[in-house]
């Protein structure tokens, strides 16, 4: 890109985005929050994770020759 095509790139640009108004950090630390999440203990899972994992364990079961597939798409 030459200087005139970055130029042009960067008025674009700050036409698209409207520059943030007010105070653009948080008002207070949120690391203390982080801390009582974290304190809070672990969080347990919802039953459909549990099914969906079941329902992955069976698939490889049945089909595992489709093994290298299913770690491709995740």
């Amino acid at each position: 890109m030459n200087t005139h095509d970055e130029d042009r790139m960067k008025k674009l640009l700050q036409q698209a985005l409207t520059p943030v108004e007010g105070e653009p950090e948080p008002s207070h630390d949120l690391w203390p929050t982080m801390l009582r999440q974290l304190d809070s203990g672990p969080v347990k899972a919802p039953w459909y994770d549990w099914a969906l994992g079941a329902g992955v364990v069976v698939f490889v079961a049945f089909f595992p020759g489709l093994v290298p597939v299913l770690l491709y798409y995740l």
